[in-house]
């Protein structure tokens, strides 16, 4: 497919999936959160994508948030309908590692975009925050939930209430990313990240993954039940022999997903 408003990339196992709106800092509109549903679906259905690398073109925004002359038509009806937020979570439900490199400015719907990803790192330039209330509505595609989860609620409440920018360093002091780096090494490290996952074993990677994403969702038991019938399931597998195989003889293992 030709896209528009994105740009799709896979080499070596490492799709890159980048928002390519520079002149309206990659914002978010209905066209493009399209897009991004298309190649999330085709990415997921490739075989050779191990993991995903989400980011923004250009230097000064990741994703600036929604695009505002969108958003403003927007209806009642179209707010139940939960564009955005149904996008963020298929970026959740992923079946591989996401990471989103943030080279700029993640603002709203921006920063909502980086926290559905599993893993996030962050250009020094990089600015993060949620204004919504100062437009007269509340963050509407997971800001409300997954911020807490993630940084502690009183530092979610801080961010959505106040409305306040922060910028990286202060991103990586409350964990809202992992690392913070040059802005000219951020797809360098991006990649680097990415293959530290590919050489995880890929089935055990796509299992953790949903175990985790449940704990957010369900009680501790449960939770655990969940982990239990995934391992279970990596019991099973071809990998786990190849992986505990080569551990034995010492050598790297050669993992199929299977």
């Amino acid at each position: 497919m030709v896209y528009k408003n994105i740009r799709v990339s896979v080499a070596d196992g490492v799709a890159v999936l980048t928002f390519d709106r520079p002149e309206v800092r990659n914002a978010l509109n209905l066209e493009t959160v399209r897009e991004g549903e298309v190649a999330l679906t085709d990415l997921a259905a490739d075989a050779a994508v191990g993991a995903l690398i989400v980011t923004g073109a250009g230097d000064k925004a990741f994703v600036s948030g929604a695009d505002i002359s969108d958003l403003r038509e927007r209806t009642r009806d179209e707010g139940l309908a939960g564009i955005n937020s149904s996008f963020f979570a298929a970026v959740e439900r992923f079946p591989r590692p996401t990471i989103a490199a943030v080279n700029g400015y993640a603002l709203g719907g921006g920063c909502e975009l980086a926290l559905a990803c599993d893993l996030r790192i962050a250009a020094e330039t990089a600015k993060f925050g949620q204004p919504e209330l100062g437009l007269g509505i509340i963050p509407g595609a997971g800001a409300t939930q997954r911020l807490p989860r993630v940084v502690g609620l009183g530092r979610a409440k801080h961010l959505i209430l106040t409305g306040e920018t922060i910028d990286a360093a202060q991103a990586l002091a409350i964990g809202l990313v992992s690392a913070v780096v040059p802005a000219g090494e951020l797809h360098t490290k991006a990649q680097d990240l990415a293959r530290r996952v590919l050489r995880q074993g890929p089935l055990a990677a796509r299992l953790a993954k949903v175990a985790m994403n449940a704990s957010m969702r369900v009680d501790l038991d449960s939770g655990l039940l969940i982990e239990t019938l995934a391992q279970a399931l990596c019991y099973q597998s071809d990998d786990k022999q190849e992986g505990m195989t080569a551990f034995l003889e010492k050598r790297k293992p050669h993992f199929t997903g299977k």
